[in-house]
């Protein structure tokens, strides 16, 4: 049986089996819901005679990377409709109006029909896929129509099928991009080994993103009547595991030093439990009013939108995930030039592994190691401002991957 016929087959068996699945999970219902819609919502919106470019992103840590080249776009080709397609709900549904793109929808499965149909409707003159994303069943009718597909802020490992000796399939898929913007000479150098030779290293655009976080006003009243000059340790994206050794840093140490935690999850009974679990002056954001928050020694970020701002007061940042599902977003604060804590669990993150060597983020792995480091930061400002200029040059020195994609564009559009 060919390959792509045995993988359309069971393209369609792991779609049957979601729509099961989706009956007891309400993510998973997300996802087979929404991509109910596509159809009916890309013919709603665009018309046969509209010049579109497509982006498809598999989540927000991919929609950050894209995002620098969608605002791009936009400037640079304002006669054509941005098209942005997201693969997981927990993308979606973040960004769905967001209106950096005309239409915003889920991507199909990547059967042969859908792909086929999705690509007669949106008709793109360009096509850009972030970082991981490569789909036989697009990939091939994209090629078929002669659409100049591009793959940008990729990044391989040896770990990859494409690199293993049963990978042919998913090889002959990857070398139907046009061109790809990789993040560093590894992926170059691999991509090298299977005969794929047009790439370009451009490094990863979502340091052009977190470059323009500086130009933006990231001043917070609230965050001026808490901090009141003093050090400030702020906690991002956490998860439980991380939350329990903040806890207990904070509820034992004796150092002067504000602390704002921002949860990942901000339900009403998980900020309960964090709350109820300090033995420290709190608050919730939610509860601000006119307090005086000088006196208030935790303040706990229970809703979404300010995290960015408030790294911005940080003297440290500790970033959660890294003991949980996986790190969440480094560079935010990296910009800012601080020092970064986070969990243990870091591996894959290109920029992440790079600052631990250059000693800008720093990796603990249970309590002690946290209180040792805290203890050794919090001892020694001029070693805080040292640590963070690491990471502030990191950003500065490898940025311009939205340049090099967006030259290349030009040539082509």
């Amino acid at each position: 049986m060919p390959l792509r016929l045995l993988y359309n087959i069971l393209i369609n068996i792991a779609w049957l089996g979601l729509k099961v699945v989706a009956l007891f999970n309400a993510k998973i219902k997300l996802f087979v819901q929404g991509r109910k819609q596509t159809f009916s919502i890309l013919e709603e919106r665009l018309r046969s005679a509209d010049k579109t470019i497509w982006m498809h992103v598999a989540s927000l840590g991919e929609f950050e990377q894209g995002l620098p080249i969608l605002e791009r776009l936009r400037t640079e080709y304002p006669e054509h409709r941005l098209v942005l397609s997201f693969f997981s709900p927990s993308g979606y549904e973040v960004k769905k109006n967001t209106s950096v793109a005309d239409v915003v929808i889920y991507l199909p499965m990547d059967s042969n029909y859908k792909a086929k149909r999705f690509l007669e409707l949106v008709n793109p003159e360009l096509a850009i896929f972030v970082k991981y994303e490569v789909w036989p069943n697009y990939l091939h009718h994209l090629q078929k129509r002669n659409i100049p597909t591009l793959l940008i802020s990729a990044i391989f490992s040896e770990r990859q099928i494409y690199f293993k000796p049963f990978g042919g399939f998913m090889r002959k898929s990857l070398r139907k991009f046009d061109h790809y913007f990789v993040q560093d000479e590894n992926s170059k150098k691999l991509l090298e080994s299977i005969e794929i030779k047009n790439s370009t290293i451009s490094g990863d655009t979502r340091l052009d993103r977190v470059s323009e976080i500086l130009k933006q006003n990231n001043q917070l009243d609230f965050m001026d009547r808490f901090k009141n000059n003093q050090l400030c340790l702020v906690a991002g994206s956490t998860w439980p595991e991380d939350e329990q050794i903040l806890i207990n840093y904070i509820n034992n140490t004796s150092k002067k030093v504000k602390v704002v935690i921002a949860p990942h999850e901000i339900k009403p009974a998980h900020i309960a439990k964090i709350t109820s679990a300090l033995n420290k002056k709190t608050l919730c954001y939610s509860d601000l009013g006119n307090q005086n928050l000088k006196e208030i020694e935790v303040l706990i970020i229970d809703t979404i939108g300010l995290l960015t701002k408030i790294y911005s007061y940080a003297n440290i940042a500790y970033v959660g995930g890294g003991f949980a599902t996986g790190l969440h977003n480094t560079m935010e604060p990296a910009v800012f030039g601080i020092p970064i804590i986070i969990g243990p669990q870091f591996l894959g993150f290109k920029e992440v592994e790079d600052l631990i060597k250059e000693g800008g983020i720093m990796p603990i792995s249970n309590q002690d190691s946290f209180n040792n480091l805290m203890g050794d930061l919090l001892n020694n400002p001029i070693s805080i401002r040292n640590i963070g200029d690491i990471n502030a040059n990191y950003i500065n020195s490898n940025r311009g991957a939205a340049d090099l994609i967006m030259k290349h564009i030009s040539k082509i559009m």
